[in-house]
């Protein structure tokens, strides 16, 4: 009896989710490797492309937002794009995606990409069965093209619980932060959660690939989520540290060589 109550105890610390103060601890550390990765992408003229896919609620978001708050947008692109227009249906599949792929010194994150046609679309019957189908025979020699080209591809698949997934879709209904998040596709995907998981069982089986694998990212503690995430994707470029000359502020003359006039300065109420 003893000896299962400390399991259980043991299993219950396991779980116990990060506490905020060691999360923002590491992720500065984080943040400043991914300075350096910045700049060193800017020195070689590097190429990167991350995909982030997952169902509704895994924590997509919140990751990518970990990731670029403390960098760039000029470097560290982020594309979510809209449902595609009549023109864009009209065209060959992945044509819309094309001009956002990585030119030189840059860091496209894409928050859902092509995928899309391997889980929501297929789910949804937005594209037929024929269509989902060749979407994963022709994918593989699509991403070996990008990667033969130069680019960096990173594929991340966030992989939430059935439970954690409704706990945080329940929680947008009431927070006025959030509610935004819940769209009505979320609402009519959310009970075909077999659906989804045997697309992406197919997804992974045909998309797989040593040039391009798929890496998954437990994400039911968004906290250690996003840290393994960076942790991961530093680990996958190899860069250095660009060393730079010790910065000094220049000395400046305020009211000597131009006196500001007096104008009506429509100020802003001070509430706080």
């Amino acid at each position: 009896m003893k000896k299962e109550k400390a399991k259980k105890k043991k299993e219950k610390v396991e779980t116990k989710k990060l506490d905020r103060k060691t999360y923002e601890k590491e992720l500065a550390k984080l943040h400043g490797e991914l300075v350096k990765l910045q700049q060193w992408v800017i020195h070689k003229g590097i190429k990167v492309c991350i995909v982030f896919e997952g169902r509704d609620g895994a924590g997509k978001g919140g990751t990518i937002k970990a990731i670029t708050e403390r960098v760039s947008p000029r470097v560290f692109r982020v594309m979510a794009l809209p449902a595609p227009t009549e023109r864009e249906k009209s065209q060959m599949y992945g044509q819309r995606y094309l001009p956002h792929l990585p030119a030189a010194g840059e860091v496209v994150i894409f928050d859902r990409s092509w995928y899309n046609r391997a889980g929501v679309e297929r789910v949804m019957g937005f594209c037929s069965e024929e269509a989902a189908q060749r979407f994963l025979e022709v994918t593989p020699n699509f991403e070996k093209l990008m990667v033969d080209s130069g680019i960096i591809l990173i594929k991340y698949w966030l992989e939430v619980s059935p439970d954690e997934q409704a706990r945080r879709l329940e929680a947008r209904i009431d927070d006025p932060r959030k509610i935004w998040k819940l769209s009505p596709m979320d609402l009519k995907s959310y009970d075909k959660w077999d659906e989804y998981t045997r697309c992406r069982d197919e997804m992974f089986t045909a998309t797989d690939t040593p040039w391009a694998p798929w890496n998954v990212v437990h994400s039911d503690d968004k906290k250690r989520a996003r840290l393994n995430t960076i942790t991961h994707l530093l680990s996958t470029i190899d860069y250095k540290e660009i060393k730079r000359d010790k910065v000094e502020l220049p000395k400046r003359k305020i009211g000597k060589s131009y006196k500001e006039k007096e104008y009506p300065f429509k100020v802003i109420p001070e509430k706080y």
